[in-house]
């Protein structure tokens, strides 16, 4: 198949999700055509089978914002006419299913039926979506899409829920590159962190509220009370100040790092023992199956579908949001000696059925429907 993939070439989850499958499916001999304002962060491998194109968006005084859902549409049409697309998978909702519909209607005009697969991931739902400035473009776009699926059964519901969905959404989970994240023998660096042999909690985020950065931070503070440990904190946003502030009023600096934004975050999650997930909101929790694909066990709130993925009390612990606590008692089972293997083991059994191997075949066998679907009807 020949198909075009739109998304956020960012190091969100909706980005780096609609990346790997891209390079998933060119492994295995698709023709995959990105399109996006930027090269994708993790489109850093060269591949016949990989194309990006990228959208020109043009400045003209007359606009106070550039109109990019229209320059989105617009190359669309031209990569769909010049390089035969089977088919556009568009990631998030807004604006890009609603480029895409538009894309559509214009191609049709030219005799040209292009199915389009719009996958939702989280934000563009449960936050963005809701906004009454976006809700009807959502609803529409979703309704008019040839094929709709969500990252969690979690997130299918409350899409539902909130907006008046015609269309059935069907649940392809996120997935992970087992070759990329795995446990690397990174001794060196765990020394280097954790000269005396303490346990090593790691969190990773944009550092926007609803990740409760802070909460990581408190729990770590509790357990250090009760055993040696350090913390890592990899990423960057707009609660970073506050939590290097509250760091610094709990009196933790030293043990903690604010390592900022990393690509190779695997190699961080190669030393880890525990990985902590405290959000107020997480469609799925692809960070916390990055850490589980490294053999580190996920400490998380009870948030959206984060259940659906770490199992409790098998590959970590589940606790209801804000429960510090809760949180911290649990950490301190896991760090445990006598449990720490346990959990790292099964986390990474857990893992293993989320293959991009296992899941790869799911979305092929949906565009093949898709397809089949929308041309018996023309």
């Amino acid at each position: 198949m020949k198909i075009g993939i739109v998304c956020y070439p960012t190091f969100g989850g909706s980005g780096v999700v609609a990346t790997e499958l891209g390079k998933g499916l060119a492994k295995v001999g698709h023709e995959v055509h990105f399109i996006t304002y930027k090269q994708p962060m993790r489109l850093d491998f060269f591949s016949e089978n990989l194309f990006y194109h990228e959208v020109d968006i043009k400045s003209y005084p007359l606009f106070e914002f550039a109109p990019y859902e229209l320059a989105l549409a617009s190359k669309m049409v031209s990569v769909v006419k010049y390089e035969r697309l089977d088919l556009l998978h568009v990631h998030y909702a807004i604006p890009h299913a609603s480029s895409a519909y538009m894309a559509k209607q214009i191609l049709r005009t030219e005799g040209i039926h292009i199915p389009i697969v719009t996958t939702l991931h989280g934000t563009d739902i449960t936050l963005v979506g809701k906004d009454p400035s976006y809700e009807p473009v959502v609803t529409f776009s979703i309704n008019e899409s040839d094929g709709v699926t969500a990252v969690s059964a979690d997130l299918r519901k409350e899409t539902y829920a909130y907006f008046d969905i015609k269309r059935e959404i069907d649940v392809i989970p996120n997935f992970i590159d087992l070759d990329r994240f795995k446990k690397q023998r990174k001794e060196h660096f765990k020394k280097a962190i954790c000269p005396n042999d303490e346990k090593l909690l790691v969190h990773t985020s944009n550092f926007r509220k609803v990740k409760r950065v802070e909460d990581v931070i408190q729990v770590f503070f509790e357990v250090r009370k009760t055993m040696p440990a350090k913390l890592l904190l990899v990423g960057d946003g707009p609660e970073r100040d506050r939590m290097e502030r509250l760091c610094r009023t709990l009196g933790v600096c030293d043990d903690v790092r604010f390592l900022g934004k990393l690509d190779a975050v695997e190699e961080v999650l190669s030393v880890a023992d525990l990985f902590l997930m405290p959000s107020e909101k997480e469609s799925f929790g692809l960070a916390a199956l990055e850490a589980m694909a490294c053999e580190v066990p996920v400490l998380s709130s009870n948030a959206g579908g984060i259940p659906e993925l770490n199992v409790d009390g098998v590959t970590g612990f589940v606790c209801e949001i804000g429960n510090v606590a809760d949180l911290t008692e649990k950490a301190k089972i896991i760090l445990a000696d006598e449990n720490l293997q346990g959990f790292k083991d099964r986390a990474l059994a857990r893992a293993k059925e989320f293959d991009i191997a296992q899941i790869l075949p799911m979305y092929e066998a949906y565009y093949k429907k898709t397809i089949d679907t929308v041309m018996s009807g023309v």
